[in-house]
């Protein structure tokens, strides 16, 4: 029944004391001024205030009114001040949790160089292995999640950071590092080395093998990058790594790298909570992601 630009209007009234002057701050002209105030007192049954008195007399009614604009109207200008205020901050939590587990070798970079600039937003990192990282963002345990794996949610927002190949990791003397691609079944006997993640949470099982329907010889599991490229290079196995995170190693010959089918390419993105997503300061670590990506990793694109 009462609408806030009710009782805006009344406090309005209330300052200028005539319903020319009220029309005129408010911008509104004055039928339309008229016609909003004959229209509130109608649903109320009662007039507000008694015309033609200068200033005007306001009814009991007008005075209930204006005592309830008092009370409300500066806890709600509080209230958008506020949430302005954070739009335009300079402190603030980054609580990351990492599901691309090669992006540390242009991450620690790119927060050191975002720190210069942001030194007092307080940054902290959690596994993205033991736990499902969408979910406790959406809570409020994380602050910002690095994925290729995005789960829509309307309380979440992604940004775009880059385009990657996932490419195939073999070792030099593998029958693998002769052919011009790898297709699913050439995995059939092979040993699939991964990050300790749920297997159907990878790129190469959720985008590659289980829509040809094959499944490893066998599986076996590392905790970082430069552990699967080493087992890789011994002859323990298989793995799939972004290119741009295998490059340097495939020019000093310790691993040779193939396209998976005609290329299976993922995006990377930053995940935040979409009621956040225009903070300066989430803005900006978006913005020096960005920056650093395309500086320092090869065979990226741009999104």
């Amino acid at each position: 029944m009462i609408e806030l630009k009710h009782l805006k209007t009344l406090t309005v009234l209330r300052t200028t004391g005539s319903l020319t002057a009220t029309a005129n701050n408010l911008c509104l002209t004055q039928s339309a001024l008229s016609h909003q105030l004959k229209d509130l007192e109608q649903r109320l049954g009662n007039p507000l205030f008694l015309r033609k008195t200068r200033p005007v007399r306001f009814t009991a009614e007008g005075k209930v009114l204006l005592a309830l604009a008092d009370n409300v109207l500066p806890t709600i200008q509080a209230a958008e001040q506020e949430l302005v205020s954070c739009r335009h901050q300079t402190t603030g939590r980054l609580q990351i949790a990492i599901e691309c587990h090669s992006c540390f070798q242009w991450l620690m970079p790119a927060l050191k160089q975002y720190q210069v600039l942001w030194p007092d937003v307080d940054i902290d990192f959690s596994s993205g292995f033991s736990f499902e990282p969408i979910p406790a963002l959406a809570k409020g345990e994380l602050d910002l999640v690095i994925t290729s794996d995005i789960q829509p949610r309307h309380e979440i927002h992604y940004e775009p950071l880059f385009d990657f190949e996932m490419c195939l990791i073999v070792a030099p003397q593998s029958a693998l590092a002769f052919k011009s691609h790898i297709v699913a079944a050439d995995l059939a006997d092979q040993t699939l080395l991964s990050y300790p993640i749920q297997r159907n949470r990878l790129d190469i099982v959720k985008h590659f093998l289980q829509p040809a329907g094959i499944e490893p010889l066998a599986w076996k599991q590392a905790d970082n990058s430069l552990m699967l490229i080493q087992m890789v290079s011994a002859g323990m196995g298989v793995a799939a790594l972004p290119n741009w995170a295998v490059d340097n190693f495939v020019h000093q010959g310790l691993i040779v790298s193939k396209p998976l089918g005609k290329g299976l390419w993922r995006r990377l993105f930053a995940g935040v909570r979409a009621s956040e997503q225009k903070h300066h300061y989430l803005e900006a670590f978006f913005a020096t992601a960005k920056q650093q990506c395309q500086q320092h990793l090869q065979g990226i694109k741009t999104v």
